[in-house]
């Protein structure tokens, strides 16, 4: 039996935060579920630095991936992450509130494998955070995983 992955959300927002966390437990998903808060926490999780530095050292099955956030936004995790080959097959998924243009471009330019707007309408919010953990939690396997 394969080990459930991490599902990795990184989101500065605390109400977003507890409503995609809400959303993912209530999908049912085994899988765990880390909730950072800002770019440079989400590369010291991939990286185990600091005080995750002892965490195993399986990639997360996804990364849902805020863009505005501080210290460090999404779109500069997204292009650390592409540039180091450990980490070109990891998904990440970009639920964001932003649709702004050159957001959406940089993303899919950068290599992200969904850009998701973040509904306005709560229980839309819960219908696409579901959606996306049962899929990348659950269904999808990246290049390379065993079956």
């Amino acid at each position: 039996m394969n080990k459930l992955r991490t599902i990795l959300l990184a989101e500065d927002s605390p109400a977003d935060a507890e409503m995609a966390l809400d959303a993912l437990r209530e999908a049912n998903l085994a899988n765990p579920i880390v909730h950072v808060e800002d770019g440079v926490e989400t590369l010291d999780f991939l990286y185990r630095r600091g005080a995750v530095a002892g965490r195993s050292d399986d990639l997360p099955a996804v990364l849902l991936l805020d863009i505005k956030m501080p210290r460090m936004d999404g779109l500069e995790v997204l292009r650390t992450l592409r540039e180091d080959p450990q980490f070109r097959t990891l998904p990440v998924v970009i639920l964001s509130s932003s649709r702004e243009e050159n957001d959406l471009a940089r993303s899919w330019n950068l290599g992200v494998n969904a850009y998701v707007v973040k509904p306005v309408d709560v229980e839309q919010f819960f219908i696409a955070v579901r959606t996306l953990g049962q899929f990348w939690g659950v269904f999808n396997e990246a290049p390379g995983d065993k079956a």
